[in-house]
């Protein structure tokens, strides 16, 4: 089974790459934020043609979450007890036997700003849901767009970076709490060296220099660490016409 997370930064803009990484890749399941699409202009049917179930929580020119996948999903949540958010950040959904979280972490603007303190208050709310819903669901997988830096090997210039808004100490600690609850980067089961990255500014050539950030993660449980057989990152559709800033990130799980 592949398992997949990509922002694609406008569903609107990115559908022709969606599709065509779609046929190109065939993941079983893939996780997509910022659509930025109310629920009445999601594409389902262009979808659905390549063999995909969809759902999908969305506002209009922001945000917005998606689950595709060749099962269909069951239990569908788009908003989780306490956080009291309107933005379409949270999508949550049983497919097969894995319950799937997909995140759209809030950026947080810069350090100190309110922003950042209501990014910091979300991670708290979201990781007290994801810890209820470990116990109720021991195959989990959690995975997004994290707007977080996990460590420095993840940025490709860690001292410009540090302390500031993706890198700060805060941030850190707040996807530690998730690392806590016996979630596993899994990118980092199988890649112990820096230099890989989701996400190029678009600024600066920054894809061509490669001045990236990995802060698109996939986690999985305690319980699906030994049914992980491979993590890696798909640089290739950042590097097409009129890309998305982030590109795909995948996992390879067992089917037992």
């Amino acid at each position: 089974m592949k398992i997949a997370t990509w922002n694609v930064n406008s569903l609107n803009v990115r559908l022709p790459h969606l599709l065509e990484w779609l046929r190109a890749a065939t993941p079983d399941i893939v996780a997509l934020q910022e659509t930025k699409l109310e629920d009445a202009r999601f594409p389902a049917a262009a979808i659905s043609e390549l063999g995909y179930h969809c759902v999908y929580s969305g506002q209009k020119t922001y945000n917005g979450v998606a689950l595709l996948s060749r099962e269909p999903a069951r239990d569908v949540l788009t908003d989780i007890p306490g956080l009291d958010d309107p933005q379409r950040r949270i999508l949550v959904a049983t497919i097969g036997d894995l319950r799937i979280v997909n995140l759209y972490v809030v950026n947080g603007q810069d350090v100190g700003t309110e922003k950042y303190a209501y990014k910091l208050d979300w991670l708290k709310k979201v990781t007290a849901f994801l810890r209820e819903e470990l116990q109720r669901h021991p195959r989990l997988i959690v995975l997004g767009d994290f707007n977080i830096v996990p460590e420095d090997r993840d940025i490709y210039d860690p001292e410009a970076w540090r302390g500031k808004i993706l890198c700060s100490e805060p941030e850190r600690a707040a996807l530690q709490g998730l690392f806590d609850l016996g979630l596993h980067d899994s990118f980092r089961l199988f890649q112990a060296e820096a230099g890989h990255y989701s996400w190029w500014d678009y600024r600066q050539a920054g894809y061509r220099r490669n001045l990236g950030l990995r802060i698109d993660l996939i986690l999985a449980s305690a319980a699906l660490r030994e049914r992980c057989r491979g993590a890696s990152i798909d640089g290739v559709p950042r590097g097409w016409e009129r890309p998305s800033d982030h590109t795909p990130a995948l996992l390879e799980l067992s089917d037992d």
